[in-house]
């Protein structure tokens, strides 16, 4: 829904006023001049005698077509709104249009019409900007869009993202090569959400992640191999095989066993190899 800014607001007060029409009239006819990408215009209403038609630089037809006088005032009219149209180069028709009056305060709505934010002849906008799409601005046009359990989607197949947003948390994936057609919710809050696909059923947990809430996720560290195990000493008794030395190398694998440096069936098996050269 788009609101006038205060700036259009006075414009078609003051388009009301100069030309003898109330507000409610002029914001019709502006409705018309904007439906004929502000070139033409077919309206309805009854300060100007019912239905007629308006073309720039051409024809004017009213309901009561021998009123030459009321012919004057709708082509004086629209002649201006289609000048003010045109100072919003931005403004374009692709859809129906409709506008109401809510809280006095005179309101636009469409689900066509594209609204972005240009300067009139005053160099202001004659609309009230638009609030930014909650999946932020590197997404356009969505093919698809939904909420369930207060969870919301939105598909842009052409892009190839898919944007998520669950507890305030806006995730953007990658489709892939999905060719979406619906979506699924568990039944609660936040419940993890799947996808039908030409592959089936999808879990939308199992596509990469482009961005949380516009900021790309960190890459994933460097795999690094653990260190290889401290090797186990090797010891051979000296020649001659004394049992002294002997006896004196097992005291030794036992101070490297109480210093972690051999476990114990490391220590146990070396013993048994030495005392069976006694």
């Amino acid at each position: 829904m788009r609101q006038l800014s205060p700036t259009g607001q006075q414009a078609i007060d003051d388009i009301a006023r100069r030309h003898g029409i109330s507000t409610d009239a002029a914001l019709s006819m502006l409705d018309a001049v904007v439906r004929g990408n502000g070139g033409m215009a077919q309206f309805s209403h009854p300060e100007f005698g019912g239905s007629g038609q308006w073309m720039r630089g051409g024809m004017t037809m009213v309901s009561d077509m021998f009123n030459n006088h009321l012919k004057s005032r709708v082509d004086a009219l629209c002649f201006e709104l289609s000048n003010l149209v045109a100072s919003q180069p931005d403004l374009v028709l692709s859809g129906s249009f409709q506008s109401q009056s809510q809280n006095g305060q005179e309101q636009f709505s469409g689900s066509g019409y594209s609204y972005t934010d240009s300067s009139n002849s005053n160099g202001a906008s004659l609309f009230v900007p638009p609030p930014p799409d909650w999946w932020g601005p590197t997404l356009r046009w969505p093919d698809s869009t939904g909420s369930q359990n207060g969870t919301r989607y939105a598909n842009f197949a052409q892009a190839r993202r898919l944007a998520i947003e669950a507890n305030g948390v806006v995730t953007i994936y990658d489709t892939l090569d999905h060719q979406i057609g619906g979506f699924s919710q568990q039944q609660s809050y936040g419940g993890s959400l799947s996808f039908n696909s030409q592959y089936g059923l999808i879990d939308v947990a199992s596509l990469p992640v482009i961005s949380v809430n516009g900021v790309e996720p960190a890459a994933p560290a460097p795999y690094q191999a653990p260190p290889a195990p401290y090797p186990a000493p090797t010891m051979s008794p000296p020649a001659g095989g004394h049992t002294q030395d002997i006896f004196a190398m097992i005291e030794r694998l036992a101070d490297l066993r109480s210093k972690g440096v051999l476990d114990e069936a490391e220590f146990q098996a070396k013993k048994t190899e030495l005392l069976g050269r006694l």
